[in-house]
């Protein structure tokens, strides 16, 4: 053993009795929780893996799929409302998100910069609408009077700017030095061109993060359509899920067997939903750490 291993090996963190029991209750617990979360989630898609037949017969939970099978997506591939609903949510997400993240920043920009007057105090009002709102009636009388009913901007516009998300970006914004947008001030730039050109991508993890957060939020909306949409044309993923868990559509799904339980579509539905946001999650993960930081210290 080396000189420098012998150091390091003597530097080494000695816990106490107390400590290692307090660590392993803290396993255990995370352990726990994780099989708390893990198991619902291994049960709908190894359910939607398995024979139809044997999804009616089983029960308990799925560990593993049984006899494995794929006739169950292609059942759900063949709803045409499926493929509707993935082409509304993409609209929404993508329409919905860019412009929630552009309201944002301009918002946080203001918010942020300690020259205007009045900056306290709308940031205490706009505070103030995250325990305080209008209520489901007075919003629906505003989406009606603004003629978004049975519109897919009734799902995006009411809920432009999120003031969690908007104080969270004016937060990461406030923590850099003014001299940066003042210099580049004084060499002629605006505040578009100062924006966008320095302050996001300064704050380019916190905007990562921000995006996702929007992004997640519009995949899983579906009480907003519930609300506005009349035309099951323009019903986002969500909706159609929704309908099919608790109305029961998926008799029409299912009729081609008889036999076949309704239960394994309602999986395979569940996983053709969830699977495209789930994916998105890794890419992002990195950034996480610095949104969560950025929310701790939001006052």
């Amino acid at each position: 053993m080396s000189k420098q291993e012998k150091v390091i090996k003597s530097k080494k963190v000695r816990y106490t009795v107390g400590e290692q029991v307090f660590h392993v209750i803290n396993v255990i617990i995370c352990g726990l929780i994780s099989l708390a979360v893990l198991l619902p989630m291994l049960n709908i898609l190894f359910g939607a893996f398995s024979d139809p037949y044997e999804v009616m017969k089983h029960s308990g939970l799925f560990l593993y799929p049984v006899k494995p099978t794929t006739y169950n997506f292609s059942l759900v591939f063949k709803n045409p409302s499926i493929f509707t609903g993935y082409l509304n949510t993409i609209f929404v997400v993508v329409a919905g998100t860019t412009l929630n993240v552009v309201l944002s920043l301009i918002g946080a920009y203001v918010l942020s910069r300690k020259g205007p007057m009045l900056v306290k105090f709308f940031t205490m009002m706009i505070v103030f609408t995250m325990y305080f709102n209008g209520g489901t009636i007075p919003t629906y009388l505003v989406v009606e009077s603004l003629g978004l009913i049975n519109s897919r901007w009734s799902m995006i516009l009411p809920g432009a700017i999120s003031t969690f998300n908007l104080i969270v970006m004016r937060t990461a914004m406030a923590q850099v030095p003014d001299s940066l947008p003042e210099s580049a001030m004084m060499d002629g730039a605006n505040h578009v061109q100062i924006l966008f050109k320095i302050m996001t991508p300064l704050c380019k993890a916190t905007v990562a993060v921000i995006v996702l957060y929007y992004a997640v939020a519009h995949w899983n909306s579906w009480f907003s359509a519930f609300l506005y949409l009349r035309d099951k044309s323009k019903y986002p993923l969500q909706l159609i899920l929704r309908q099919i868990l608790f109305q029961d559509e998926t008799n029409s799904m299912a009729a081609e067997s008889l036999a076949l339980s309704s239960e394994a579509v309602k999986y395979a539905t569940i996983v053709v939903a969830t699977v495209p946001i789930l994916a998105i999650y890794p890419f992002l993960q990195k950034y996480f750490v610095k949104g969560v930081m950025v929310g701790a210290v939001k006052g």
